[in-house]
């Protein structure tokens, strides 16, 4: 009988999850995809290497969520119960409410262990993933080069202005400068500065065509050689713009942070004394958040001592979702000061680890009253 309550609990949660989830999910995954439009627009990638780029961030946004997502679950499941006076029921057959509160907690184990999973496997190898994806990528777009009235720097040594653009999508009075031999083909000594009167792009969106204007290349003895042209075309394919490509340390892998920490492995980008703080609170982010959850599920598990008849009931609902809110709260701003010393990361782990039994004492100290054995 048991087995079949426990069953019954945990595929309505799993319901509630799964949908709270992906739901929360959708729209923060929209409004970040928008902000990435960024990548196309401004630094010329390709839509194959946006889309790719925003779906890999969906496990990262998933993993945020966990949380947050379990706390509504579990108020929903609980409060879908006692709508239905299901929980009366189970009260009434004799089932005592500390087993429902041990399923509670399990199953909050259960889903503990996916974040970690999530945070300390998914998580850094799809970001990484992603940023090798920007970094490998080149320029597709000549265009989002080339805007009116403004200085672009995108790809790092290589400033380009237009002054105006036309209807039929020409340019007047172009300005470039290629400080960093972007330009091989031109640059290939020194530094250039090529002015032209008008130009336009090419059908294939790869080459910059510049008609009636001078080329100034600054030879390496100092000496400036001007070359003017009718007409010159310039290849912008293949460049790589200036998107951080340097792998972050959420994007490292755990195994190289734990090194890193132990070991000072210098060789590993970004482990260096200056970053052992945020490597510490990285860490403390994949391994302490998770822990967490268990002590919002056992704060949720009070919403069983409700009864209808009370007059204040209407309100716990509302009541354990802000407690179990500024837990989540709690636990970010927290998890910030974690990196500082070892006593702040010790604080950090014990402030979960040690609520949790006096909770439970204070749920079996409010069911004992209750005579449901």
């Amino acid at each position: 009988m048991k087995n079949k309550i426990y069953k019954y609990f945990f595929y309505e949660f799993l319901r509630y999850f799964i949908v709270v989830l992906f739901a929360l999910t959708s729209v923060i995954w929209a409004v970040q995809a928008v902000n990435f439009l960024d990548l196309v627009i401004d630094d010329g990638h390709a839509f194959t290497i946006y889309i790719s780029y925003t779906f890999l961030i969906l496990p990262k946004v998933l993993t945020k969520l966990i949380p947050f997502s379990f706390l509504i679950a579990i108020i929903l499941t609980i409060l879908k119960l006692e709508k239905d006076n299901e929980l009366i029921a189970l009260w009434t057959s004799g089932l005592n409410k500390i087993h429902i509160v041990n399923l509670i907690f399990r199953i909050s184990i259960i889903v503990m262990i996916l974040q970690l999973f999530m945070s300390n496997a998914i998580n850094p190898e799809t970001l990484n993933f992603s940023r090798s994806i920007l970094k490998n990528s080149q320029l597709q777009f000549v265009p989002s080069l080339l805007k009116e009235r403004q200085f672009n720097d995108t790809v790092k040594g290589l400033t380009i202005f237009v002054n105006k653009k036309n209807i039929d999508g020409k340019y007047e009075n172009i300005f470039i400068r290629d400080e960093g031999k972007i330009l091989t083909s031109i640059s290939n000594q020194g530094t250039s500065t090529i002015f032209a009167k008008s130009g336009y792009v090419s059908n294939n969106e790869k080459i910059l065509v510049l008609l009636d204007g001078n080329i100034q290349k600054k030879e390496s003895n100092g000496s400036i050689n001007i070359i003017k042209f009718k007409k010159t075309e310039i290849d912008l394919s293949g460049l790589s713009t200036k998107t951080i490509s340097d792998v972050k340390i959420q994007e490292t892998s755990t195994l190289n942070l734990l090194k890193c920490i132990m070991n000072k492995n210098l060789f590993m980008h970004n482990c260096t004394q200056g970053h052992l703080k945020d490597i510490s609170i990285e860490l403390n982010k994949r391994f302490g958040m998770p822990f967490f959850i268990p002590l919002i599920a056992l704060v949720c598990c009070f919403l069983l001592t409700t009864r209808k008849e009370n007059k204040i009931s209407f309100f716990h609902k509302y009541i354990y979702f802000l407690l179990g809110f500024i837990i989540l709260i709690t636990s970010e701003i927290t998890v910030r000061y974690s990196g500082i010393s070892f006593q702040h990361t010790t604080i950090y782990y014990l402030l979960p680890i040690g609520l949790l039994p006096f909770i439970y004492a204070l749920l079996i100290r409010t069911f004992k009253y209750e005579n449901l054995n």
